[in-house]
């Protein structure tokens, strides 16, 4: 019934389409980045995503921010009464990246207009502590979040995206397991994830260049990093992985953590 009521209001929720939208990671793909996640065996964590993010060419165009005349429809901004939010520091002047960005035969003065509504949308939302447009159809982006896995976790999310393909992404396994899966951290064309361009075959090169980095004083039940967990002073062990072209299989580790009541 769901599907049918999307299905039907599929035109009119198109041409409503507005920039909270595009926070979803099946639009954003990660380039450059440094990422962290700690695990406690009591489920608290703490995630960080600090780098780049990428909106993808193959995306359909960016909602029309108010006041241009290349679109009937202009882009709604997102309402603050509808989430959380905390304060960021103003981005650089949108003019000035719009002019840098086409001088360098980059981004059109509309795109970037458009993309400076996508930061403003970004820093609205709960986590984020800066995120700014610096051309090339790219965002730099702060975030850091703390909490307590009683709940599945999802980065990033928005509830406006009905498909959604995570950079990172935490689901509950039984009462004393949680398993963290990081599907945008793998150059995989089979699995057609944002990192690959969903171009297939090879045809359109990586641009993942990071480093994703697991701590936890958990027990690891399983993971996928060949070369295993390594001991810290203060007793947890760490997981990295090299994010780049190379890299086929997601970022995965199954911890055992304290049980659900």
């Amino acid at each position: 019934m769901g599907l049918l009521i999307c299905w039907r209001n599929c035109a009119h929720w198109l041409a409503l389409l507005a920039a909270p939208l595009l926070l979803t990671s099946c639009l954003l793909e990660p380039t450059r980045f440094v990422s962290t996640l700690d695990i406690a065996p009591d489920r608290t964590f703490t995630f960080s995503y600090v780098g780049e993010v990428r909106l993808m060419e193959s995306q359909p165009d960016l909602p029309t921010p108010a006041g241009t005349d290349d679109s009937d429809e202009s882009a709604d901004k997102p309402d603050s009464t509808e989430a959380r939010y905390i304060a960021i520091a103003a981005t650089d002047n949108g003019a000035e990246a719009a002019n840098a960005t086409l001088a360098d035969g980059g981004d059109s003065p509309e795109d970037a207009a458009k993309l400076e509504l996508l930061a403003e949308a970004l820093r609205s939302e709960y986590g984020y502590r800066a995120a700014r447009y610096i051309g090339n159809r790219t965002l730099a982006i702060d975030y850091r979040i703390s909490g307590t896995l009683d709940h599945a976790f999802t980065f990033p999310f928005n509830p406006d995206g009905e498909v959604i393909i995570p950079f990172i992404a935490i689901e509950l396994r039984g009462k004393d397991r949680v398993r963290m899966k990081a599907p945008a951290f793998a150059n995989d064309d089979s699995k057609a994830n944002p990192a690959s361009g969903m171009m297939g075959g090879g045809e359109k090169p990586s641009l993942l260049d990071g480093t994703f980095m697991l701590t936890t004083a958990a027990e690891i039940v399983s993971q996928n990093q060949e070369d295993g967990a390594e001991r810290l002073p203060d007793g947890k062990r760490k997981i990295s992985w090299k994010v780049d072209g190379n890299l086929r299989d997601a970022p995965m580790a199954v911890l055992r953590v304290k049980p659900l009541p």
